[in-house]
């Protein structure tokens, strides 16, 4: 596979967009201006104190400053650092413990924070409270195994590791030296947590483009492309202290008459993206609506006239559906729950494809993804796990900020 990934600075946004094969498979968009950012980033580091707490919703509501509070579930405090005690029950009020940004603020939602930190690498992550290691499914048996057999000795009552997919193409020696450098950092956080004040930020996320980039698969690469000369300057900096390797594939676009938006359509793509109704080859088409508790996509039929009305033709319609729907879930990154509803099959042995082939599409994705049941009604269910805001969310709230409507 052909990896590829243009950045550029338009509106007031930082725009990153993956493609994989010459197709656009991830946008991700956040604000170019860092003063007009949320107060707090997905992955801080918080010294924070407990304001609230409900019990019988088995949560608590930390303040981590600048008028923030956050929401905790109780279950992810029973193996925080505690820099302060103010009682002798396991959470208290008044309690000063060190959190980890884990959910952004959506809409009337306050940020998630969780007492499990974790320290991300290139190729392995450190998470306190879950001592479990493991390695990434995509990996090889062999190598997996390989994997847990090296790392016996890391085995401890504090912290765990999570192999990622990304180390499978790499010398084991080079994963361990991340690893080293992780639980040097950790170690150093808990050393010095004690010693700061409540409210510090104990450690600041890089900006959510530069952790795109860290975080990317680079199997396949070709480029890099930048842009904005100043985005390019950051990226490079950033490349030469963490990741030097990348920076053969970095480059910088700077042709004034002829922008990225022209040559990659990258405007078009985005409008596509946002658009409510999607429309598939057979004539067909997907309605995809966001709602606060959910996402429901509504599959149709159309224009579509060959075999109209048939089983044949249904079935048609839902596998070209059930793999745009795939890709569009990705491309919009949506999360949490999702409801899709396709044309009516009658037959078993036809839905049972249909199943299969939305499954082995929806695995493809690189954000863990499952297809859980088709319920009563023939609705089919779907959770995504959520690791930072929809698509959707980012854009909106820029597009409310200007005044402008989708």
């Amino acid at each position: 596979m052909e990896r590829k990934i243009l950045i550029e600075k338009r509106e007031g946004r930082i725009r990153t967009y993956f493609l994989e094969d010459g197709e656009v498979v991830e946008i991700h968009s956040a604000p170019s201006d860092e003063r007009n950012t949320e107060v707090c980033r997905l992955g801080d580091i918080y010294i924070g104190k407990v304001k609230n707490i409900v019990h019988n919703i088995g949560a608590a509501f930390i303040d981590i400053g600048n008028g923030v509070t956050c929401y905790l579930d109780i279950k992810n405090s029973e193996k925080a650092v505690f820099t302060h005690k103010s009682g002798k029950k396991p959470l208290c009020i008044g309690d000063e413990l060190v959190v980890q940004i884990s959910r952004e603020a959506v809409k009337t939602k306050a940020p998630t924070v969780t007492g499990n930190i974790s320290f991300p690498g290139r190729y392995a992550v450190l998470t306190h409270g879950n001592t479990r290691i493991g390695v990434s499914s995509k990996i090889s048996k062999s190598l997996r195994e390989e994997y847990k057999e090296k790392l016996c000795g890391y085995k401890n009552d504090c912290f765990g590791l999570i192999i990622r997919t990304n180390a499978k193409d790499v010398p084991l020696s080079e994963v361990m030296d991340e690893i080293n450098c992780l639980k040097a950092e950790y170690e150093s956080l808990k050393k010095t947590a004690p010693l700061r004040t409540c409210f510090s930020c104990l450690k600041s996320a890089p900006p959510s483009y530069i952790s795109d980039l860290r975080n990317v698969y680079m199997e396949g690469m070709k480029e890099i492309l930048v842009e904005d000369r100043e985005l390019y300057t950051r990226i490079h900096d950033y490349f030469e202290r963490e990741q030097k390797d990348k920076l053969q594939f970095l480059n910088l676009y700077d042709d004034p008459f002829y922008p990225m938006d022209k040559l990659y359509s990258t405007k078009t793509i985005l409008e596509r993206a946002l658009k409510e109704r999607v429309w598939l080859k057979t004539g067909g088409y997907l309605v995809i609506q966001p709602t606060e508790a959910l996402t429901v996509i509504d599959v149709n039929s159309g224009k579509t006239v060959s075999k109209a009305g048939s089983e044949e033709g249904a079935l048609k319609v839902n596998l070209e559906a059930a793999r745009e729907a795939a890709r569009q879930i990705r491309l919009r990154n949506l999360s949490g729950i999702i409801l899709v509803d396709f044309i009516n099959l009658s037959s078993e042995e036809n839905t049972r494809r249909l199943l299969q082939e939305f499954r082995s599409c929806l695995g493809k994705d690189p954000i863990q993804t499952s297809l859980v049941d088709m319920t009563a009604l023939g609705l089919v269910e779907i959770t995504r796990k959520k690791v930072r805001k929809s698509l959707y969310e980012q854009e909106d709230f820029h597009l409310q900020d200007s005044g402008a409507e989708l």
